[in-house]
């Protein structure tokens, strides 16, 4: 097993491969921990629901009351600046107003689920909040959006705020950003997609909410996706399964498509040059 060093200094150096990912026809991506995806598409910086932070929950003061982190963490600054970050939802484990304040760059910006605005801190480039089914280019990045099986309250009292799913495309390259969501149909009617990113853990009991391995396969398939990049899990202990489960679970219902399964391990990065499978 790797240490804690070792891994930091790994995921410094799949970065540096990503940034040979430069044109159009190539695609890359390194998970770092829980639903943080850093996405290399057409030569852009794309960075999912940043969160580096060693607890997430409420802050109180200095304090953070919720789940520690038993994963390590990349430090911000260790990253290329995104040209884009996607939030999918207010929940503490995506919105993680440390972590953003850590990235908040001019040359940065941020698109967010509708009434979320408010809790990306200041410092981007900008900040746009956007609906379920909607379009919207950004500076050639074509990003859209489509509504998971989920929710999107910070607390108990804000039951308003958005969440949300994305379609990332550049030319004909598509990845599909799914979040959080449990079972649904709504991914089936994007494909064909080049790469899907989707939530593997927090389903026991939260099945609700968070689809098991299984599903996600079924939700990847109906994507018509090449291949699944799985996050959400061994990062903080949200639910009742073991932490080695998801994953183990989910290389059972690939089968025989289980080499499509990439970016298992925690910033080790996968690229994939167009056309090829």
């Amino acid at each position: 097993m790797r240490s804690v060093r070792d891994q930091l200094n790994l995921a410094g150096e799949e970065v540096e491969r990503l940034k040979g990912v430069s044109t159009a026809e190539s695609l890359g991506a390194v998970w770092l921990g829980h639903a943080t995806v850093l996405l290399r598409v057409g030569g852009r910086w794309i960075l999912t629901d940043p969160v580096f932070s060693s607890r997430i929950g409420m802050h109180v003061g200095p304090f953070t009351l919720g789940v520690p982190r038993v994963s390590p963490a990349v430090a911000p600054a260790s990253l290329p600046t995104p040209d884009l970050i996607l939030l999918s939802h207010a929940h503490f484990d995506h919105l993680d107003q440390p972590s953003l304040k850590a990235l908040a760059n001019k040359r940065t910006q941020v698109i967010t689920a509708i009434n979320t605005k408010g809790l990306v801190p200041r410092g981007f480039g900008s900040v746009r909040e956007i609906d379920w089914n909607a379009q919207i280019d950004v500076d050639g990045l074509s990003i859209s959006t489509l509504r998971p099986a989920h929710w999107g309250a910070r607390t108990i009292w804000d039951k308003h705020r958005g969440f949300n799913s994305y379609v990332v495309q550049v030319g004909d390259r598509k990845v599909l950003y799914a979040g959080d969501t449990a079972h649904s149909g709504a991914f089936a009617p994007v494909g064909p997609i080049d790469l899907s990113i989707f939530g593997i853990g927090a389903y026991d009991p939260w099945i609700h909410a968070h689809a098991s391995p299984e599903q996600v396969w079924d939700m990847h398939t109906m994507a018509q996706a090449r291949y699944l990049l799985p996050m959400h899990h061994s990062t903080f202990v949200l639910s009742d399964e073991p932490l080695e489960e998801p994953l183990q679970r989910l290389i059972a219902a690939a089968g025989e498509r289980e080499h499509t399964v990439v970016g298992r391990d925690l910033g080790v990065a996968w690229t994939s040059p167009k056309g090829t499978e």
